[in-house]
């Protein structure tokens, strides 16, 4: 999957790649699911969410730059497969899933893999994770129409923001928000994506 799907696409983050090799991707998708667990697409999980395909959670992740030291909020846990990579890249990762359901099994997930980096809780991603703000890296991974002004006040100075924006599956872009030591921000757009939306 890393040799053919990552890194032959552009990836070249040896952090980045090193943790894409060592997360167990089978074990954050369906039983009837796990033969295609490193095929270069999205999977679907419960309650209608999915899973992002390999290259896409590689690339976030590049774009981000996170270092050993950051803490990192990430807004919509899904299964905890995103989590678990930014886990092997930061010191703390801080992730919010607006299901509960799906909180309470990545939390599960994640400790029985011994993942102790981690704090999972269900809430409403827009509003961020105020009393644990702020963080040097935001990850989102389900799309609002508009990025919501709460994330980049949380957003650390210097510090940035991968997240995908766009009204529907089909007119999405990741948007790379950056803040500056003095507090500037700025926004680059990167790719055309596919996330579920952002409640």
């Amino acid at each position: 999957m890393v040799e053919s799907q990552i890194r032959s696409r552009g990836i070249n983050n040896e952090h980045v790649l090193k943790a894409m090799e060592s997360v167990p991707r089978h074990q954050f998708v369906a039983k009837n699911q796990s033969h295609l667990a490193y095929a270069d697409c999205p999977l679907p999980i419960d309650h209608r969410q999915t899973i992002s395909q390999p290259y896409i959670v590689a690339y976030m992740t590049e774009q981000l730059q996170v270092k050993p030291n950051h803490r990192v909020l990430e807004i919509g846990t899904g299964c905890g497969y995103q989590t678990a990579i930014l886990a092997e890249l930061a010191w703390e990762v801080y992730s919010l899933e607006v299901i509960p359901e799906l909180a309470e099994a990545a939390t599960a997930r994640l400790n029985k893999m011994n993942y102790r980096n981690i704090t999972i809780s269900s809430g409403n991603g827009r509003d961020g994770w105020p009393e644990n703000a702020p963080f040097d890296r935001i990850i989102v991974t389900a799309a609002p129409n508009a990025i919501p002004p709460a994330l980049i006040s949380q957003l650390a100075a210097p510090g940035k923001m991968i997240i995908p924006v766009g009204h529907t599956h089909f007119n999405q872009n990741l948007e790379l928000v950056t803040k500056n030591a003095v507090g500037t921000v700025e926004y680059f757009t990167r790719v055309g994506v596919r996330f579920v939306p952002l409640v």
